[in-house]
């Protein structure tokens, strides 16, 4: 049901659904209950949400801390985005290191988030939509952010648009995490 892709960053999946294409377009299962359960995933989301980006918005590097933490299940649903997951895992051999997704409408591929990454995305395309199922709730008290261009991406961009908040993340070097690597 799933094409699955190990990230360098332990626990980070890119999740492949296979797709149905015929005259009338394209139909996606994004989500199975039992598949993911099967392979040790996450299966309670409690939320789910989009945003729609313009060309050369960068949105990110996001995380809710504990007791909110929460696993990601990102996919871009129209468009094309470049994405990034970030290790924020006190004692983890990859802490501090990204891996990189191409996410795009037509591929379908989705990224499955644990506890303890920052995630990230750029808008390549003129517009893009991206979903997320997440495990907890939003918590304000609780919603942080690691500064962009802290742990060097080569973005597409050195001057993406921004939010406020975003461009006002401490960057990585300065950062303490609440999150603890656990093999």
């Amino acid at each position: 049901m799933f094409e699955i892709l190990e990230s360098r960053l332990k626990g980070c999946l890119k999740l492949t659904p296979k797709t149905f294409v015929d005259q009338r377009g394209q139909f996606t299962k994004v989500f199975h209950e039992k598949t993911f359960s099967d392979l040790g995933l996450e299966t309670q989301f409690k939320e789910e949400y989009f945003s729609v980006s313009r060309s050369g918005v960068l949105r990110g590097m996001h995380f809710q801390s504990p007791p909110d933490d929460h696993v990601k299940l990102v996919y871009c649903l129209n468009g094309m985005a470049l994405d990034v997951v970030l290790d924020i895992r006190k004692g983890s051999p990859t802490y501090g290191q990204y891996d990189m997704f191409e996410l795009n409408g037509d591929e379908a591929s989705c990224i499955y988030i644990p506890k303890g990454f920052a995630h990230g995305f750029y808008t390549l395309s003129d517009s893009a939509t991206m979903v997320y199922k997440v495990s907890t709730m939003h918590s304000p008290n609780h919603d942080h952010g690691i500064l962009w261009n802290s742990f060097g991406v080569n973005w597409p961009s050195k001057s993406p648009i921004l939010s406020n908040r975003d461009s006002s993340f401490a960057g990585l070097e300065s950062f303490i995490s609440p999150f603890t690597y656990d093999d």
